[in-house]
């Protein structure tokens, strides 16, 4: 058989062979644009330029050129996880892959970790974390907001195919739920994507293991300031480390060889500290001294108030979650039992 395929949490993630009815795939054409959609028996992928069967694609290997009914070429590929999270519905804004990829790296997300995530967002550094953690791992998220965390199950659905036996999303306050879902220094790893990540530091460092991992994902230097010295006021953490991840291509084509136009610059900042064991006090730094103080002014321009947060619409959210829910339904139905053979002459 020609199929590979990975064992998440008992369930079967089909990574490679014939495409199936409910897969989803990526189609390149001619000039370079990608499209990612769902394939459904009877269905068609419409374009200026023809429209494409969804049943020419079924029964075709991955990796195929089909071609529409005016004969237009398309490259047809299994997205990869990296091209599920920039296409997935959101509900709010995702973290790109190139920080997802930094925030395994440097908190040392390990198979069989215990992994705290506050907010899940549209689910986009949920699919990382738990490909990271394996299923012997666990990854249990805090979201504030229901209509984002429907929008989360529904993305990670659609790209394992069914629902994570090891991944659970709290609803409510990282600082008030956490408590109640991790006993203290049970925790590996926890990751912070919100806007005052601060206020949960006192809960998160109670859930911390000695030695875990602490990794705070914000996207102002102000942000990072307010984080940075609130870690360090704590006493319980090694000096945080911050650093932003930027990412320049290249176009190579013959002796073509120059940096792309475009770049993917600034997202976001990280910042990462490792927690202390109970009473320990860390050793001083030597360092030049340097103007760290603030005053009443410099707290008040750090406060959530001030620094803002785009809301969704309603309507846009209402439709965003109708998305998702859809592209779930038809992923979870897959018959991953029997894949379709391609049919050689």
């Amino acid at each position: 058989m020609n199929t590979s395929a990975t064992h998440t949490n008992n369930q079967v993630v089909q990574n490679s062979g014939t495409f199936r009815a409910g897969d989803r795939v990526q189609l390149t054409g001619p000039k370079g644009r990608m499209n990612t959609i769902a394939l459904i028996p009877g269905q068609g992928f419409h374009t200026h330029r023809g429209i494409l069967s969804h049943d020419d694609i079924i029964g075709q290997p991955d990796g195929s050129v089909v071609t529409n009914n005016v004969g237009v070429e398309h490259l047809a590929l299994r997205p990869l996880l990296s091209d599920f999270v920039m296409s997935m519905p959101r509900g709010a804004a995702i973290i790109y892959p190139k920080d997802a990829a930094q925030i395994v790296a440097q908190a040392d997300i390990f198979p069989g970790a215990t992994v705290v995530e506050a907010g899940v967002g549209s689910g986009a550094l949920s699919l990382w974390l738990l490909r990271a953690i394996g299923p012997a791992g666990r990854l249990a998220s805090f979201e504030r907001r229901e209509e984002f965390a429907d929008v989360a199950r529904d993305n990670v659905a659609t790209f394992l195919g069914s629902d994570p036996q090891n991944w659970t999303i709290t609803l409510g306050d990282l600082a008030n739920t956490l408590p109640e879902v991790a006993a203290p220094q049970t925790v590996d790893r926890v990751v912070l994507d919100m806007l005052a990540p601060w206020e949960c530091l006192e809960v998160v460092s109670e859930a911390l293991k000695p030695g875990g991992v602490l990794l705070c994902y914000v996207a102002t230097v102000t942000q990072l300031s307010r984080v940075a010295e609130a870690i360090r006021g704590t006493g319980m953490y090694t000096n945080p480390d911050s650093n932003e991840t930027m990412i320049r291509g290249w176009h190579v084509e013959g002796l073509a060889v120059r940096p792309d136009h475009r770049m993917i610059g600034h997202t976001g900042f990280l910042i990462t500290a490792r927690r202390l064991a109970p009473g320990t006090v860390l050793p001083e730094l030597k360092r030049r001294p340097s103007k760290t103080d603030f005053d009443d002014a410099d707290v008040e321009a750090w406060t959530p108030g001030a620094l803002g947060e785009r809301n969704v619409s309603s309507k846009s959210m209402r439709k965003r979650a109708r998305a998702a829910s859809t592209s779930a339904g038809l992923s979870k139905a897959r018959d991953l039992e029997s894949p379709v053979e391609p049919q050689i002459d």
